[in-house]
């Protein structure tokens, strides 16, 4: 968790600096990250909203996710967290957003997505870019995982601002 908060802190430096605000959309991670970002001191400063978005409906009422995408794709796909993250963005009036979603066991995995399988993207300041990742571990070793990659992801994109 140690370095989850040195991230944060980096991410808030930068965020200050250029003025940014940011948000998330969460589904394995069920709010992990947010969290992490607002066990900051002023973080409200630049945090705007944490969107967790556990379940296919919540992404598709709460984020603008097509259903069609879910149906057709899934939920732990890339299509699907890039419109979490897009959806996040311009419902949260950000300048950046990080989403994730992803099988962290110790069941719900698939030959497709077995536990362990996330995928995270990143929208504001260029093309969404997403990430796919293959973690190992119990539940809560995927879930500090996930949220430390999408972290650094985020940190790298606003690094670039």
């Amino acid at each position: 968790m140690h370095d989850l908060q040195d991230t944060v802190q980096r991410i808030a430096r930068c965020a200050q600096q250029h003025g940014l605000r940011v948000t998330t959309a969460e589904s394995c991670t069920g709010g992990l990250i947010a969290k992490s970002m607002t066990d900051l001191p002023g973080s409200s400063n630049w945090f705007e909203y944490g969107f967790v978005t556990y379940s296919n409906g919540a992404k598709c009422d709460l984020l603008g996710v097509d259903p069609r995408t879910i149906e057709s794709h899934g939920a732990v796909s890339d299509a699907t967290v890039r419109a979490m993250a897009e959806g996040a963005l311009a419902r949260a009036r950000a300048d950046y957003a990080i989403a994730v979603s992803g099988v962290a066991g110790p069941g719900g995995g698939t030959a497709q997505n077995p536990v362990g399988s996330v995928w995270i993207a990143c929208a504001g300041g260029g093309p969404t870019a997403t990430l796919h990742l293959h973690l190992d571990g119990d539940r809560a070793s995927i879930r500090e995982q996930s949220a430390h990659e999408a972290l650094h992801m985020l940190h790298d994109r606003m690094n670039n601002v």
